[in-house]
């Protein structure tokens, strides 16, 4: 789950973290109050859970409070990415003497968390990576041991800023952890963390995602979700118990298993396809599920075809095709669907397809389906 900026700042001031004030904006006129009681030069950003805002015109800065509120009028309602901007952030401008990366995030391959910083703030870490790899520094975290003053302290140091502005950074680092662990973060960023000309530190933006699947124990994180901001039909799935991610192809892809699907993704790309989406209707086979999420697949734009592969173990092909026979018949959907089907009870589901009269597109294996759904996209 992401948040706005604005949220993550004021996690973030709630853990200790120094932030600059600032207050959101609705419409200009919030927007020129919110600068008149910042009493400086702001900075006004669009609240999006997109990034480049400020390359597609959405953080503009205001000599004061008639300014920004032309500022916001000019952002309010602008669409970045596909997001439409529908609040503002109004920041006090920061006198900069230098910008650094700060980042927390999951090291998949070492399994644990991993802390990244880089002297070259302001800049998408995905860029310096590739660029300048030699201005990133990362320390390892074991997850029982967590984040060590001393790692804390190396990596502060590793940024090449005087020495009180790295022991500031430092604390602000712990304190970011700190967060980051209590609050099942998958990510805590802040871009750019800037050194002042006094040597003093401030965040100037702020970014946080979580684990969805650990929100149960996070209401208040939870909250915060803003609903205009996710995707329809992934809403749309969770409410019916099936994990679903819109990818943008043509190729709609449902499958049983997160790595069944994942692999089926990675087999129909192969073969020059293009999905449109990752559906896991997961361990349960209620014909009820497979309609739903049929139902829902239907719904991406752009579909040429619909590839659903089925590795029978708990989930039983006869009770697959029963519900995919059912939701055809409901929903009578205008393109193709390629079905691979294996495991238990594979003969009584195909006996089902076989005779819905349906005329369905069934292979024996995951590799024929894949290239015939690609075919039929017209790949």
């Amino acid at each position: 789950m992401k948040i706005h900026e604005y949220q993550a700042r004021r996690l973030f001031e709630e853990a200790g973290i120094p932030v600059a004030r600032a207050e959101t904006a609705k419409t200009p006129a919030e927007a020129e109050a919110a600068a008149a009681r910042i009493g400086t030069a702001v900075a006004v950003k669009a609240q999006v859970h997109v990034g480049g805002r400020g390359k597609a015109g959405g953080v503009k800065l205001a000599g004061g409070p008639k300014e920004a509120a032309a500022a916001a009028e000019k952002i309010l309602g602008m669409t970045i990415k596909g997001s439409v901007v529908r609040q503002v952030l109004v920041m006090e401008k920061v006198n900069i003497a230098r910008e650094v990366y700060l980042g927390l995030v999951f090291d998949r391959d070492r399994r644990g968390h991993g802390l990244i910083v880089s002297a070259a703030g302001g800049v998408d870490i995905e860029e310096v990576a590739a660029k300048t790899p030699e201005k990133i520094h990362r320390e390892f975290i074991h997850p029982l041991a967590g984040l060590s003053g001393f790692q804390a302290r190396k990596a502060a140091f590793s940024l090449g800023i005087p020495k009180p502005a790295a022991l500031e950074t430092a604390k602000t680092l712990m304190a970011l952890y700190g967060l980051f662990q209590k609050t099942d973060a998958t990510l805590a960023e802040i871009n750019p963390y800037v050194i002042r000309p006094d040597g003093t530190t401030v965040a100037i933006d702020a970014k946080m995602n979580f684990d969805d699947n650990a929100l149960f124990r996070h209401r208040a994180i939870e909250s915060l979700r803003d609903m205009q901001e996710e995707e329809p039909l992934e809403i749309e799935a969770k409410s019916a118990d099936l994990a679903y991610v819109h990818l943008g192809g043509d190729i709609g892809i449902i499958g049983n298993g997160a790595g069944l699907v994942m692999t089926t993704l990675d087999v129909v790309t192969a073969c020059g396809g293009k999905p449109a989406n990752f559906l896991d209707i997961g361990g349960s086979s209620s014909p009820e599920k497979v309609r739903r999420a049929l139902e829902i697949v239907l719904k991406e734009k752009g579909l040429k075809v619909i590839f659903l592969n089925v590795f029978g173990g708990i989930t039983r092909c006869d009770d697959v095709a029963t519900g995919l026979v059912q939701a055809i018949r409901s929903l009578a959907p205008k393109i193709p669907i390629v079905i691979r089907m294996t495991g238990t009870n594979v003969e009584l589901g195909m006996n089902i397809l076989k005779e819905s009269g349906l005329n369905l597109k069934t292979h024996p294996t995951m590799q024929a389906a894949a290239a015939e759904a690609a075919r039929l996209s017209g790949t």
